[in-house]
């Protein structure tokens, strides 16, 4: 089992970077040394009245600064609370957590689509600095766009947006098959309707397909089961049809879990 953390993490820097959406900096040198791509942390509240702590995904990490950034959208009072902190402020946080992206699955030779959606696109800019392959990113957006310019430094970005005002007008799968990309592994993170569109194509394609499932997590550790999803193999904790998305995942094949 990989080793977890729990540090109280002092806010480094914290920017508001599109409509609701805050980019923080924490100090969490042990977190940011052990984390992969796709793993998470969970952010608790200073407020004792706000028992369970919010999980957010690792946007990237500089290890050697001890460093570790999180990319999130406000969406309730615990992450409203997150969004008005400044540098200095603290709070405790555990991680990493998860399984991460299996980023052996795109070495030099191999293409790569990392296609992130909304909320779902921060994890995908560690990924595309850990991959040994060509990187093609698909970025879907609302309207507004932001971490554009991490998302290009480390492969080639297309956006999609649902107005037409940047990239492609239309969804990610757009993207891809108006400018006609291909490529030999899937990582994918966002809304569950994206992910099963995803997932489709992976196998209309015969691509591997790699997904982060986005559900809301509780304990973050495995033992709450109130972020379960239906899978195909029957699971040792639970014994039904049932993964674990914060212990198991947030990653599965494609094929191994059912949207």
């Amino acid at each position: 089992m990989a080793e977890k953390y729990r540090e109280r993490a002092a806010v480094r820097a914290q920017e508001q970077i599109a409509a609701g959406i805050f980019s923080m900096w924490l100090e969490a040198g042990e977190i940011a040394r052990a984390a992969r791509p796709g793993q998470f942390i969970s952010i608790y509240s200073n407020d004792s009245g706000r028992l369970l702590p919010r999980p957010i995904s690792i946007c990237e990490t500089d290890p050697e600064r001890g460093l570790l950034r999180i990319v999130y959208r406000v969406a309730g009072k615990g992450t409203e609370e997150f969004s008005q902190a400044q540098a200095g402020d603290a709070f405790d946080i555990l991680g990493p957590l998860g399984n991460g992206f299996p980023t052996e699955r795109c070495p030099q030779g191999k293409k790569a689509f990392l296609i992130g959606g909304g909320i779902g696109i921060p994890p995908m800019v560690e990924l595309s600095k850990s991959l040994a392959g060509e990187v093609q990113v698909i970025a879907g957006y609302r309207d507004e766009l932001f971490l554009t310019e991490e998302l290009s430094a480390n492969g080639t970005l297309y956006l999609a947006t649902e107005d037409g005002s940047a990239g492609t007008k239309g969804n990610v799968l757009d993207c891809i098959r108006g400018n006609g990309l291909s490529a030999d592994v899937i990582y994918a993170c966002g809304p569950t309707p994206m992910l099963r569109a995803v997932k489709a194509y992976a196998q209309e394609q015969g691509i591997e397909c790699w997904l982060s499932l986005e559900e809301r997590m509780a304990c973050g550790i495995g033992a709450c089961l109130a972020c379960v999803c239906r899978s195909k193999e029957i699971d040792e904790h639970s014994q039904v049809h049932n993964k674990r998305i914060c212990k198991e995942g947030p990653v599965f094949r494609a094929e191994d879990v059912e949207l």
